[in-house]
């Protein structure tokens, strides 16, 4: 029997064991453990993380495991919020096991993010920026359901409101509270 599991638990499960090695300080952490933590906080799109490991990665990790240069080149991108340089960094070269599912989920991420970010900035774009900021072609874009296409430009969808946050009363008097007696004392 197959079971489905969610690659985020299990992404987590894999970055809480290599955070704690990581804080064991016995040396433990390969290479391999330090890229597939990058690249799962990449996918979290936690990248002040991101970074903040990249600075404390050892020269020499980065010297004996190049592919750690590539999956910060990833980082550097999304850091600049550069969607084409991402899927540029992401399919520049074939990468390893190690990290292979954790990419073809960051990749997977992006792309999701950038779509919704597209329908949310624009109500008209052109083919070719909506493609090269969702890292496919222009006739993919085209061929998305509920994109209205009109000559060289395209109509994202409205993307749908996101439901109100109900709390109850007792929880915001709550929160009121502990908020009133943070400022007290």
């Amino acid at each position: 029997m197959v079971q489905n599991v969610d690659p985020t638990e299990n992404f987590n499960a894999i970055a809480n064991g290599i955070e704690m090695k990581e804080l064991e300080a016995d040396g433990s952490v390969t290479p391999q453990m330090y890229g597939q933590l990058l690249a799962i906080y990449l996918y979290q799109h936690d990248l002040c993380n991101a970074k903040y490991l990249w600075n404390r990665i050892p020269s020499q990790c980065k010297v004996e495991y190049p592919e750690l240069n590539h999956i910060w080149s990833v980082g550097k991108a999304m850091w600049l919020r550069d969607y084409p340089g991402v899927y540029s960094a992401l399919n520049s070269q074939p990468w390893s096991d190690n990290v292979a599912e954790i990419i073809k989920a960051v990749q997977q991420e992006v792309k999701k993010q950038a779509t919704q970010l597209v329908c949310r900035a624009y109500t008209s774009v052109s083919l070719t920026t909506a493609a090269a900021l969702m890292g496919t072609t222009p006739d993919a874009v085209a061929q998305l359901r509920d994109w209205r296409v009109e000559g060289n430009m395209v109509t994202p969808p409205k993307p749908l409101p996101s439901p109100p946050i109900v709390t109850s009363s007792e929880e915001q008097l709550g929160k009121l509270t502990d908020f009133v007696s943070f400022l007290e004392n």
